[in-house]
C-alpha cells in the first residue's frame, strides 16, 4: 500500500510540475506592446491579407524594435476574383507572392510565414480536431508571448465569412490543446514538444476593443503592405495585373485612414485577453 501512495504521490507532483512548467513559463507582459522587444509574437490569420489590415501598423512597430513574427495563414486565398479567367491555382501563387511583398514592407522575412494550406471558404469544411492539432503544434513550437488572431467574440459569431469564424474558434481551441499534452502526445512523442501555454492573446477584428496602438509613425509602411495585395483592389481583382496606379493606391490609403484616423493620428484596435 505503501508503495502504491508513493507511485501515485509521485505521478501527482510530475502532472503539477508539467502544468506548472506550462503555464508559467511565460507571464503576460503589462508592458504597452508598442514598447516589447526581443518577444515571439505569433500570428494567425484566415487569408494572407487579413493581418495586414488589421494589424500592420502594429507588427511593423513590433518587427522595428527587433521582435520576432511568426505569420501562420489558414488558407491560400484562391477563391476571391472576380476575373473570369483567373485560376484557383494561378490566384494562390498571386496570393503567396503578394503576401510575401507585404510582409516585406512590414520588416517580416518570407520565411517566417507558414502556410496551413487550406481553400479559400472551405476552412469551416476541414476536420477539426486535425486542424486545432496544427495550431496547437504552432503555438508549441514557436511558444509565443503573444498570440494574434481573429476575434471569437459573440457577435463574430454571425460573420458571413466562414473562414474568419473557423479561424476565430480553432485557435482559440488550440490554446487549450496546446496546453495539455495528452490532446495530440504525438506532439510530444514524436517531436519533443512540450505543453505550452499562451499568455496573451491580441484580438483583431473586434467589436469589443479595450486597446489602441498608435500606428501613426508606420502608417505608411502599413499602407505600402496593404497596397502590396494588388489582387485584393479593383480593376485588378476584376481584370489581373500585377501593377496599383496611383490613383488606386491613393484610394488603398483613404480607406485604411477611414477607420484607423482619429484627429491627426492613426490607430489600430485589439481586445487584449491575459489568458487564464
Amino acid at each position: 500500500m505503501k508503495s502504491l501512495r508513493y507511485v501515485l504521490c509521485t505521478c501527482l507532483v510530475v502532472l503539477c510540475s508539467v502544468t506548472a512548467q506550462a503555464k508559467n513559463e511565460k507571464e503576460p507582459d503589462p508592458t504597452p506592446i508598442e514598447k516589447w522587444k526581443g518577444k515571439t509574437i505569433l500570428v494567425f490569420t484566415p487569408h494572407p491579407d487579413d493581418e495586414t489590415f488589421t494589424s500592420g501598423g502594429t507588427l511593423k512597430i513590433l518587427a522595428d524594435n527587433g521582435n520576432n513574427i511568426q505569420i501562420v495563414i489558414f488558407t491560400n486565398d484562391d477563391k476571391g476574383s472576380t476575373d473570369l479567367e483567373m485560376t484557383s491555382e494561378r490566384l494562390a501563387r498571386i496570393r503567396k507572392a503578394e503576401e510575401e511583398a507585404a510582409c516585406k514592407a512590414l520588416g517580416i522575412p518570407k520565411e517566417n510565414i507558414t502556410w496551413l494550406g487550406y481553400e479559400d471558404g472551405n476552412l469551416e469544411y476541414a476536420d477539426p480536431k486535425v486542424l486545432r492539432g496544427k495550431v496547437a503544434r504552432q503555438i508549441k513550437i514557436h511558444r509565443p508571448d503573444a498570440v494574434f488572431s481573429v476575434d471569437p467574440g459573440e457577435k463574430n459569431e454571425r460573420w458571413h465569412k466562414t473562414d474568419h469564424r473557423m479561424a476565430a474558434f480553432i485557435t482559440q481551441d488550440a490554446f487549450i490543446a496546446a496546453e495539455w499534452h495528452l490532446y495530440y502526445p504525438n506532439h510530444m512523442l514524436v517531436e519533443n514538444l512540450k505543453p505550452y501555454h499562451v499568455p496573451l492573446a491580441f484580438f483583431y477584428y473586434s467589436e469589443d476593443a479595450n486597446t489602441t496602438v498608435d500606428v501613426t509613425d508606420v502608417f505608411d509602411a502599413k499602407i505600402k503592405a496593404c497596397a502590396a495585395h494588388v489582387s485584393q483592389f479593383e480593376p485588378s481583382n476584376s481584370k489581373y495585373t500585377p501593377e496599383m496606379s496611383k490613383e488606386t493606391y491613393q484610394g488603398v490609403y483613404d480607406w485604411m485612414a477611414g477607420f484607423s484616423k482619429k484627429g491627426d493620428r492613426f490607430y489600430e484596435q485589439f481586445r487584449r485577453v491575459e489568458w487564464p
